[in-house]
């Protein structure tokens, strides 16, 4: 067992980890196995995720729209960079579902971007190579080059 103030004190600690970056429940794990007793990590982590400093589904719309923004990344790319953070593949499948449309979108007008970027030094069928590796769907490519 252990006393209020030492909870206090391990549960300041990864608050102050998750203040200064949104992270994922797994994430939290990972970074405090070590450091923290296992029984106490887990009540830190469900006082966080009551108090809602901790939601996973939360973190992947906020994940998903920081991509958005700043990277040109296919749905699949977005999708193992979720779980790499050790997101439930559920949660990921439902909001990728619940939001198809809008991702479709823009996946193509990521891919866009990445054929303006390469259009000076690559050929076109060289970009579709690439685009294809990278997890762009076919459908989306070809959507892609019918906009340029």
């Amino acid at each position: 067992m252990y006393t209020i103030e030492e909870f206090d004190k391990e549960k300041t600690k990864v608050l102050k980890y998750i203040i200064y970056k949104k992270r994922s429940e797994q994430e939290i794990r990972n970074k405090f196995a070590k450091t923290i007793d296992e029984n106490m990590l887990e009540d830190i982590i469900e006082y966080l995720k009551e108090a809602n400093y901790i939601n996973d589904k939360e973190f992947i719309e906020k994940t998903i729209n920081n991509f958005k923004i700043l990277k040109n990344l296919s749905i699949k790319e977005m999708k193992y960079k979720l779980m790499a953070k050790g997101l439930n593949k559920d949660d990921i499948e439902d909001y990728f579902y619940e939001n198809k449309e809008e991702l479709e979108e823009y996946e193509i007008k990521s891919a866009s971007n990445i054929i303006y970027k390469k259009s000076d030094s690559m050929e076109q069928d060289e970009i579709k190579q690439y685009l294809l590796k990278k997890g762009y769907k076919r459908d989306s490519i070809n959507r892609a080059f019918e906009k340029e």
